[in-house]
């Protein structure tokens, strides 16, 4: 059985967001941190985590990364507000 993948979601410096897929937040938020991570968050840093949801496999949650990418931000934050 492949082991749990998380969708993730950061806080840029600038307050924008960035949401992208892992099997460890941890280490992907040091990574992102330490300037090595998306070049979206390089000139944006120091990010902080928002949001991290579990999936039991890697396709689970690239589908859900995919699919929060399209929404708008204002229903990024209500559907973080109401998972929780």
């Amino acid at each position: 059985m492949e082991s749990k993948a998380y969708m993730y979601v950061l806080e840029c410096a600038d307050g924008s967001l960035y949401t992208g897929y892992t099997t460890d937040v941890e280490k992907r938020i040091q990574t992102h941190n330490a300037g090595k991570g998306a070049k979206y968050t390089r000139n944006r840093l120091p990010v902080r985590l928002l949001y991290q949801e579990a999936f039991a496999s890697k396709p689970e949650a690239m589908s859900a990364e995919a699919l929060f990418k399209k929404r708008s931000r204002q229903s990024k934050l209500d559907y973080i507000a109401q998972h929780k």
